[in-house]
């Protein structure tokens, strides 16, 4: 197959490259920085670059289009080249939201002739860009579809390709249950970690942490261009979860402030049980 790449940061540059390591499909890469245009050509992860305003022969030829861009990113480019997109093709995303696309992406799918696959691969890394992208990344990972309105076919083929570059869950949702969770799941670790790390004793920790302060920090390391856009998208499931959040912390204060070790106690093992079931 032909498959174009939009947007060649860590997960398209990482699906270009996964796709040129362990399959025979030609890679058409899209990217509005020419020295990235040129390192995926140097690199052997495109067989050919594009910048976005000269792209409607790579659209016009792929049979698997994958957005690797920001949710309004996706929107706006889909929208401008509608007309370019290969009849029946299949044209799928890989955004950390997914009720801000569904509806507007569905219907230029019924407009334009091509089918819409809403998708959102589970990986990633602290450092973004195409010079951090890897082949690797996806591998035993969880690769989350939202079909709607695409046939069987079209969700047959892109639940086929990300099997092959290494996904080892296909998770079928909808963007309702999808936005939900990845509330939880991703948005809710990443305000906590900024909050964590904005405490002033954090620019002393150096030889008073361990593995505790490294794993609450870690997604402090955040794009938040990308972060602050997903949020604020999903802003009514991601409040919930804070609020949620936020009554457990009250709740700890309060036992901790009570010195209540037996009603402390009784919560942690609550936690330490529920962990334990869900490993």
């Amino acid at each position: 197959m032909n498959i174009c790449v939009i947007g060649l940061g860590l997960i398209g540059g990482s699906f270009a490259k996964a796709v040129k390591a362990y399959t025979p499909h030609s890679v058409q890469g899209v990217d509005r920085n020419p020295d990235v245009c040129r390192a995926a050509l140097s690199c052997g992860a495109a067989d050919a670059v594009f910048d976005p305003a000269d792209c409607a022969g790579a659209l016009q030829n792929a049979d698997i289009t994958l957005l690797c861009l920001y949710p309004e990113d996706a929107i706006t480019f889909t929208e401008k080249h509608a007309d370019s997109f290969k009849p029946d093709s299949v044209v799928a995303d890989a955004c950390g939201v997914k009720r801000p696309l569904s509806g507007r992406m569905n219907a230029l799918a019924a407009i334009h002739g091509f089918y819409f696959v809403g998708g959102h691969p589970m990986a990633g890394l602290e450092h973004g860009g195409f010079e951090n992208s890897t082949a690797a990344l996806f591998k035993n990972a969880s690769f989350i579809i939202t079909p709607e309105d695409a046939p069987q076919p079209a969700v047959n083929a892109v639940t086929r390709l990300m099997l092959t570059l290494g996904f080892k869950t296909i998770k079928t949702s909808n963007p309702k249950e999808h936005d939900e969770m990845i509330a939880y799941t991703s948005q809710l670790p990443h305000v906590l970690a900024c909050a964590y790390v904005e405490n002033p004793l954090s620019a002393n920790h150096k030889g008073f942490s361990a593995g505790s302060f490294a794993d609450v920090s870690r997604v402090a390391t955040i794009n938040e261009r990308l972060w602050a856009e997903l949020m604020c998208e999903n802003r009514d499931c991601l409040s919930e979860q804070l609020a949620d959040l936020i009554g457990g912390l009250s709740a700890y204060k309060e036992l901790i402030e009570k010195g209540d070790r037996d009603g402390l106690r009784n919560r942690l093992k609550k936690a330490r049980e529920i962990k334990e079931k869900t490993l």
